[in-house]
Formats: structure tokens, C-alpha cells, sequence
């Protein structure tokens, strides 16, 4: 899809708006999603080429200054990562499952890639805080050794930060289950 996403999350709508046109006027970019988040917080994801992205991430952070919660760059990001947040993801069915929830939009996006670069594994959902109180999760599927290698991938950059809520890994999900995450 896209070699390169930018995520800036601030703690105002307001000025989350008035990011979001800076950084849309400031070069050639795709703007994947912007909108409010609980708990009165705004988000606004970008992708596209690698320098472009970067700009419209640096105007995106001077913008939102005092404002900005979290901010993420990728320059080389997965290409399983945006259609799972997409959720254009399709999956047949279940191995093994594993879910990372963390406490913010950049930390779960970061985990999603670790963990798909990490393992042969399949990134089913990136969920953006849409009805979280904030926070975000990922959910993926793979043989039980690659899930449990993703998740540990993905929690090394988050728990540092004092981002990851949790992990779970269950080896064999049941059918309805299945249905449920699918």
C-alpha cells in the first residue's frame, strides 16, 4: 500500500483539526483516518511516500506543540499494518490467537508492526481506540510459536514505554470464538 504512515495523537479536538489541515496542506499524503477519540482526544493517521509523510509529520507536531499525546513514524512500515487497520483484512480461521492492548494509538501500531516483521503471522485487527476509553489492541493469528514470538516482539517496544495494558495468547480459540474476532 504505502511505504510510510505518521500518527499524531493530542489531547484537544480543536487542534487536532487544525493539525490535520497543516499536515494534509503540507505535502502529498494519503489521510488514512482523523477523528475524535475518547476520552476527548483526537487522532490523525497519514500515509504515503516516506519524505512526504515525514514532513507532514514535522508541521503535524509543531502544530499540535503542547497539545500532542503521542506521535508515531514509520518509514518502513509492514504491509499487513494498514489493512488490518483498515479491517480489510481477511482470515479463514483461527490457529492461534494473540492480542496486545495497549494505552495508546502509536504503541498498538507500533506493536502490530514488531509483531508482523517478527513472525509468520497474520495481523487480523489494529483497533484505534474506536470506543476504547482511549485505549487500542491488536489481534493476530498464526501457529502458536509465531504468535508467541509476534507478541513478544510487539510488547518489547511498548512495555518500556509503559504503554501495554496486555498480552494474551490463547493456543486453540474456540469456534464461537472464532466467529467473534472474525
Amino acid at each position: 500500500m504505502y511505504p510510510a504512515i505518521g500518527l499524531v495523537e493530542l489531547n484537544s479536538i480543536a487542534r487536532g483539526i487544525i493539525v490535520m489541515d497543516a499536515m494534509l496542506k503540507k505535502a502529498p499524503i494519503k489521510l488514512i483516518e482523523a477523528m475524535p477519540i475518547c476520552p476527548g482526544k483526537y487522532m490523525v493517521l497519514i500515509a504515503g511516500e516516506v519524505a512526504p509523510v515525514e514532513s507532514s509529520m514535522a508541521v503535524g507536531l509543531e502544530v499540535g506543540a503542547g497539545y500532542v499525546v503521542d506521535e508515531l513514524f514509520l518509514a518502513n512500515v509492514h504491509q499487513q499494518v494498514l489493512p488490518a487497520i483498515l479491517t480489510l483484512t481477511e482470515v479463514e480461521g483461527l490457529d492461534a490467537l494473540g492480542i496486545i492492548e495497549t494505552f495508546s494509538i502509536a504503541a498498538s501500531i507500533l506493536a502490530a508492526d514488531a509483531a508482523a516483521k517478527a513472525a509468520n503471522i497474520t495481523l487480523i485487527e489494529v483497533r484505534l481506540a474506536k470506543g476504547l476509553g482511549g485505549k487500542a489492541y491488536i489481534t493476530l493469528t498464526g501457529e502458536i510459536a509465531e504468535v508467541e514470538a509476534a507478541i513478544a516482539a510487539g510488547i518489547e517496544l511498548v512495555a518500556p514505554r509503559g504503554l501495554l495494558l496486555t498480552k494474551i495468547i490463547i493456543p486453540a480459540p474456540h469456534d464461537d470464538l472464532t466467529e467473534k474476532i472474525l
